[in-house]
């Protein structure tokens, strides 16, 4: 069973995009960052479609809504970075 503490370093707590990547603030302090261009649907937004970005499900998921995207915390900590489950289906 995972434990609480290994959950909460998976709590985004700010989301942004800064030039080429996308970064995120975790609620442990960390700031991971990746580039945009790693994701198809990021590639081929327009600059602004990738900056209009919110936090999603608690702070487990990113969603770009211009852009049609969706990412988990988790699964770009793994350093995957297709799509999610549907926004409805949030915990």
């Amino acid at each position: 069973m995972m434990s609480e503490v290994f959950r909460q370093d998976r709590i985004a707590v700010a989301v942004g995009v800064d030039g080429e990547w996308v970064f995120i603030r975790l609620r442990d302090g960390r700031e991971v960052r990746f580039p945009w261009a790693k994701n198809a649907r990021l590639a081929a937004a327009t600059d602004a479609s990738r900056k209009n970005v919110e936090l999603i499900c608690s702070g487990t998921g990113i969603h770009w809504p211009d852009a049609g995207e969706d990412l988990t915390v988790l699964g770009i900590l793994e350093g995957r970075f297709g799509a999610m489950k549907p926004r409805s289906e949030c915990p």
